[in-house]
């Protein structure tokens, strides 16, 4: 109940902040770009971290065989950690980087607590279930076994997405050095582009 009261009065405030800016005709305050590109890369990148790390501990926190989830979530986030690295002017490929790391945490982190949540429910499930026909363990148990992939799934794309990241900020490294050293690349790129969308 206090957290419902608290999640209600809060939504109240912000959009009685948010409408008070934009009726007075002072909606240009209410920039959400400007506040993207004011925090800074690592910030969005360690939240990332954090809420992988978090969110999994949460899901694991669930009734029954949910340590898996856990340590899902430990492994990206070492995966993420990794990948930090400091710098001293901030450029477009940080930005990219720090959203890239935060999203890959964040889809971690609510895959494994969904998962967690399901595995829970499952076992809780699978408990009450034997102790009324023990026939029915195994079958409750295969439901329990794919509820806990959802777990894995999301392991698997938060490695897709970190890695992905690196291929992308590679080819476009790339691309951008062979367009400087030759810049008639570029047209004809432009060229095969619109070839292939008439096709």
């Amino acid at each position: 109940m206090l957290f419902q009261t608290i999640t209600a009065i809060t939504t109240f405030l912000l959009l009685s902040v948010l409408l008070y800016l934009l009726l007075t005709g002072q909606g240009s305050y209410f920039n959400i770009g400007k506040f993207l590109m004011s925090v800074s890369p690592l910030v969005w990148a360690n939240v990332g971290i954090a809420l992988c790390v978090s969110l999994s501990v949460v899901g694991a926190a669930c009734i029954l065989f949910c340590e898996a989830v856990a340590i899902y979530g430990i492994i990206i986030a070492i995966v993420l950690s990794t990948k930090l690295e400091g710098f001293n002017k901030i450029s477009p490929a940080h930005y990219f980087t720090g959203y890239s790391l935060f999203w890959s945490g964040l889809t971690v982190g609510v895959t494994d607590l969904i998962c967690g949540i399901c595995v829970g429910v499952a076992g809780s499930s699978t408990a009450l279930a034997d102790s009324q026909d023990s026939s029915l363990f195994v079958k409750i148990l295969i439901v329990e076994i794919f509820g806990s992939a959802i777990g894995l799934f999301g392991l698997i794309i938060g490695l897709i997405e970190v890695y992905l990241f690196y291929y992308i900020h590679f080819r476009a490294n790339a691309l951008v050095l062979s367009l400087y050293h030759n810049p008639h690349l570029l047209l004809m790129k432009q060229i095969k582009c619109f070839y292939c969308i008439k096709l």
